[in-house]
């Protein structure tokens, strides 16, 4: 059997992207990045294929929409068309509705810099937790994607792992909990594995095969 930290590493070679990687997203501590986060949370939390979400936020970004201040800018039907390129058909029209309404709560709860959201929780993860809901179309489930993403650039947030990265680190045959699974890479690494784990979680990933390649790699 591969040891666990071999598992990890295995992991990380083969699905060591984040989510706002795969959008295109150069995540950072500013305010362009961390709103671009915000809407592809926004379009992962409904009940559409990951790829579908990537793709239309792909999508919104070459179009121009970047900031909320350009979001909301735009035209509903140039966000809905947006969208559309994406084959992000289903929840077209309500999304759309909900990235310009979002955008204008950026713009007016935070100044459009969401820094500031984050200064506000003064570290505490619970109220993070829940001035995220107050967007439109972002739940718990969003929540915890916005934060499983953004602990790559705002530490005091790490390790998170929500629960689709615990279940992907149960079929996995790791520890079902943060804190160990922290121990097994590096402290920078630890947003990579809980995206890599919910791919598992998912069945992007096979898992017997990530164990394969871990015991033949001993």
């Amino acid at each position: 059997m591969p040891d666990d930290r071999n598992v990890a590493r295995v992991l990380l070679d083969r699905q060591g992207r984040t989510y706002a990687e795969e959008a295109g997203i150069s995540l950072a501590d500013r305010p362009a990045p961390l709103y671009q986060l915000l809407v592809l949370t926004t379009l992962l939390s409904t009940r559409i294929r990951a790829s579908v979400a990537l793709a239309a936020a792909r999508e919104l970004f070459a179009a121009g929409y970047r900031t909320p201040q350009a979001m909301e800018a735009a035209a509903w039907q140039d966000r809905v068309d947006a969208l559309g390129r994406g084959h992000y058909r289903r929840y077209d029209e309500r999304t759309a509705t909900m990235l310009g309404t979002g955008a204008r709560l950026c713009l007016d709860r935070w100044h459009g810099d969401l820094r500031r959201m984050h200064k506000e929780s003064d570290g505490d993860r619970a109220v993070l937790r829940r001035l995220l809901t107050e967007f439109p179309g972002i739940g718990p489930t969003g929540a915890d994607i916005f934060l499983r993403e953004v602990q790559s650039v705002w530490p005091d947030v790490r390790p998170y792992a929500d629960r689709r990265a615990l279940a992907g680190a149960r079929r996995l045959g790791l520890p079902a909990n943060p804190g160990s699974l922290a121990g097994l890479v590096r402290e920078a690494d630890f947003g990579r594995l809980a995206s890599a784990l919910v791919r598992v979680a998912l069945g992007e990933e096979s898992a017997g095969e990530v164990s394969r390649s871990a015991a033949a790699a001993r």
